[in-house]
């Protein structure tokens, strides 16, 4: 496990469909998107997740929790917190959950300012949401 301000985050932004993945780096307060992998009714195929687990090492798992916008839970929010609590189950790694709310719209926003209409498909708008709530994880005092 490396130092805290040296690991390598994976971010996940869950959907019952779709769930964007990002991965991230402390060091440089960074993150980019790395796509998204189908669900159904909220289950991945957990192969799929543990191929990129394997692939970037990470030493800390991100994952967005859907709010209200007045910060109460929703039914998602069970649901992202079991999907949170598989993911450490299956990979032993710990996990961290983020406030998610506006990532989608934001994440939306960005991409059509990019390339229009066309630029939002699902999964690009899963990973770029995936990429937000790493970037806020970031951004955020830690302790």
């Amino acid at each position: 496990m490396k130092p805290v301000g040296q690991r390598t985050l994976l971010g996940f932004d869950f959907g019952t469909k779709s769930i964007g993945m990002a991965v991230g780096q402390e060091i440089t307060g960074s993150a980019r998107p790395l796509g998204s992998c189908k669900a159904n009714d909220g289950i991945p195929n957990w192969d799929d997740i543990g191929k990129l687990i394997k692939e970037w090492q990470p030493d800390l798992l991100v994952i967005g929790l859907p709010l209200n916008m007045d910060g109460t839970e929703q039914p998602l929010t069970q649901r992202a917190r079991k999907f949170a609590n598989r993911l450490h189950g299956r990979f032993n790694l710990p996990i961290a959950l983020q406030d998610e709310r506006l990532t989608t719209t934001d994440a939306k926003a960005r991409l059509f300012e990019a390339g229009g209409y066309r630029a939002l498909e699902k999964g690009k708008v899963d990973a770029l949401s995936a990429q937000l709530i790493l970037e806020s994880w970031l951004a955020a005092p830690q302790g």
